[in-house]
Parts: C-alpha cells; sequence; structure tokens
C-alpha cells in the first residue's frame, strides 16, 4: 500500500505534517546519517533505485554536479562526501525537500560544497560537469522530458548526467528518446529491475 506521505513529493509545498526521520545508508565507501521527512521522496528509507545507483556506480572525479530531483540530498550528499573535489548543487521542487538537503549538508559537514535550490533560484547561466539523479518519472511523460531536456542543456560539451530509472517505469524507452533528442545515452549497468543510464553531451 502507497505511503500517503510519498503521494506529493513533487508538489512545491507538501499538505501532510512535516516529521522528520533518520536515514542511514553506505555510499562508495562512506556511511552517511542525515534525515528525511514526510511529504518528501523515500521518507525514512533509501529508495531501492538510488541504492542501485550506488552500487553499480564509481563516484565522479570533481568539478560541478547537479543532483536533480535531489529529495532530501542523498545523492548530492554522498557526492559531496566521496569527492573533496566536487561542488553539488541539488535541485529540487520541493521546499520541504531543499530545506533537508541543506540541513544534512550542515550536519555532514559538506555545507561549504552543497547547496540545494529551488529551480527557480539555480542561477540562469549555471552549468555543470555532470548531472547525478534518480529522476522523478511519476510526473509523467511529458514533463519528466521537459524537466531532462531543460537541465541536460545546463551540462558543459562532453559532460554526462548518469541516472537510475527503472525498467518497468520505463528506462528503456527513455534511453531511446534520450537518443532521438541528440543526447547518446548508454545503459552501464541493470540490476534489481533497474537501468542505469549514462548520457553525453555531444
Amino acid at each position: 500500500m502507497a505511503d500517503p506521505s510519498d503521494d506529493h513529493y513533487f508538489s512545491a509545498d507538501p499538505s501532510v505534517p512535516f516529521r522528520r526521520e533518520p536515514v542511514t545508508f553506505s555510499a562508495w565507501g562512506h556511511s552517511l546519517s542525515i534525515d528525511s521527512g514526510s511529504g518528501v521522496f523515500a521518507r525514512g528509507r533509501l529508495d531501492a533505485g538510488t541504492a542501485v545507483l550506488f552500487r553499480e556506480t564509481e563516484p565522479p572525479e570533481g568539478g560541478r554536479i547537479l543532483d536533480l530531483g535531489c529529495g532530501y540530498g542523498a545523492i548530492g550528499l554522498a557526492v559531496a562526501r566521496a569527492v573533496p573535489g566536487a561542488t553539488v548543487t541539488g535541485v529540487d521542487v520541493n521546499e520541504r525537500a531543499v530545506l533537508l538537503a541543506n540541513d544534512n549538508a550542515a550536519s555532514l559537514g559538506v555545507a561549504e560544497r552543497f547547496r540545494a535550490l529551488t529551480p527557480a533560484s539555480v542561477p540562469a547561466d549555471a552549468t555543470y560537469d555532470e548531472i547525478w539523479s534518480n529522476p522523478p518519472i511519476r510526473v509523467g511523460k511529458a514533463a519528466l522530458h521537459e524537466l531532462l531536456l531543460t537541465w541536460l542543456a545546463r551540462l558543459v560539451p562532453g559532460g554526462r548526467a548518469v541516472m537510475v530509472v527503472g525498467k518497468n517505469l520505463g528506462g528503456d524507452s527513455l534511453q531511446r528518446w534520450l537518443d532521438e533528442q541528440g543526447y547518446p545515452t548508454e545503459r552501464v549497468a541493470s540490476a534489481k529491475g533497474f537501468r542505469v543510464l549514462e548520457t553525453r553531451r555531444s
């Protein structure tokens, strides 16, 4: 049965009462203990797709990293923790998620290199070397496509996006669609019903 507090995690201001719930997980050899919360995706847990992403990849080498649809910050904070040379921006429409992610960055001691923002607060000229994401598939295909085209355009030439997408939620068709949009995409891993895709800006 669906958790009602997850229902509107992609809304700007979730209506459910706010309650923090701790989450502890390992990513790329580092243990992170941070807070999730009601009204934010994957409350009280590390979701299965993100766990696959961590297990099936190596972290970026550094540079400017975008955590697209950051939620409470799991991916971006794991990057900031594992890669001292990375500067990470988390982006989410959910203001509660942005608050949690920034609080978590402070508690982990990486607030100088991690900052979460709503999309409207991101500088118009900001560009990124890499995007890391468990994208919000459930917003619907049209909204997802618009989201990806908007942010993939901010990759520097030769930059890449690494995304985890459920096979049963259209991971393979998304790969084909990205290719058709001029963003060469390959499947770099497949595990537990998820695809890990690597997209390049040519």
